[in-house]
């Protein structure tokens, strides 16, 4: 009989300030449920640092972890899990999913990953996609995976925001949310962005467009940020003169990461391609967090 895995999670809480806008709406709603004190026993642990126990005992109290070891005494009110020798590891974190943007079954009427009708569409956010009951989720779980971050698809230049949240069960994506994380951006380069929009015989058609493409696009957020830092230089007198910026959903996307409050994740294959996003990123005076799928 196969030697069997117990998963457990060890939490990584990552604290971003949001602006005043967006920290009023579409909050994590996440509340864990009282786990109380649980002993695990007789367990091969890998901690997650690097190091194994062969034979040692966890103590889970009030939703933390609060010891590990072979000497763990077991409290006397605990529930007790015998891992019989199993393995008992961290919770796996995922940090390139479209679970619930893509659920299954696949189906075009719940396939909401790609935004694919303009090349820039840093307004639209992941989460407002999400179909908590995508069976794929309990699938995962099963796997491991007690964390994951949902980014949109890599048909466009700029594909919009990515989201984090834990693999529970809840009606709603806030449900999900993990508390604090920081929102991401998703970024595409290479040859998904030019074939979706070279099919249809639009910009970006080539590699020279689509880095053109992105170029042009934090320009517009360096000029939003401009406009926003003028008007509120000014007197309260002088503001009562003139309007302020009107709002913009996709330009104060762009502007989060300029301020370094949302982190780019960006869908690159080949290295020169990886090293031009970086001379953009150096342009533009933002930090590149993550390139998914690279190859070389």
């Amino acid at each position: 009989m196969k030697n069997l895995t117990i998963i457990i999670f060890i939490g990584l809480l990552f604290i971003f300030p949001l602006s005043s806008k967006e920290s009023t709406a579409f909050e994590s709603t996440y509340q864990p449920s009282e786990s109380g004190n649980i002993y695990i026993k007789d367990a091969k642990i890998f901690t997650g640092t690097g190091s194994k126990i062969e034979k040692g005992n966890i103590l889970i109290s009030s939703n933390k972890i609060k010891a590990i070891g072979e000497g763990v005494m077991q409290p006397a009110d605990a529930r007790v899990i015998d891992a019989n020798g199993k393995w008992v590891t961290p919770g796996i974190i995922d940090i390139h999913s479209h679970m619930g943007v893509y659920p299954a079954p696949n189906l075009r009427s719940s396939s909401d990953g790609n935004e694919s009708t303009s090349p820039v569409t840093a307004h639209v956010w992941a989460e407002h996609s999400v179909w908590t009951q995508d069976p794929q989720m309990p699938l995962a779980l099963k796997g491991g995976i007690t964390t994951f971050h949902v980014l949109p698809g890599s048909a466009n230049l700029i594909g919009g925001r990515g989201v984090t949240l834990k693999n529970v069960w809840s009606r709603t994506v806030q449900g999900m949310k993990f508390p604090g994380a920081p929102y991401t951006l998703k970024m595409a380069c290479g040859e998904n962005p030019k074939r979706v929009y070279g099919s249809r015989r639009t910009e970006p058609s080539t590699r020279m467009g689509n880095v053109a493409g992105y170029r042009k696009a934090w320009i517009k957020a360096q000029d939003y940020r401009n406009d926003i830092t003028e008007y509120e230089s000014k007197s309260d007198e002088d503001k009562e003169l003139e309007n302020a910026p009107s709002r913009d959903l996709e330009l104060e996307t762009l502007l989060g990461v300029l301020d370094g409050e949302i982190l780019i994740q960006n869908h690159c294959y080949r290295g020169e391609e990886m090293a031009i996003m970086l001379d953009v990123a150096k342009e533009f005076n933002y930090r590149v967090t993550t390139f998914h799928h690279a190859i070389e």
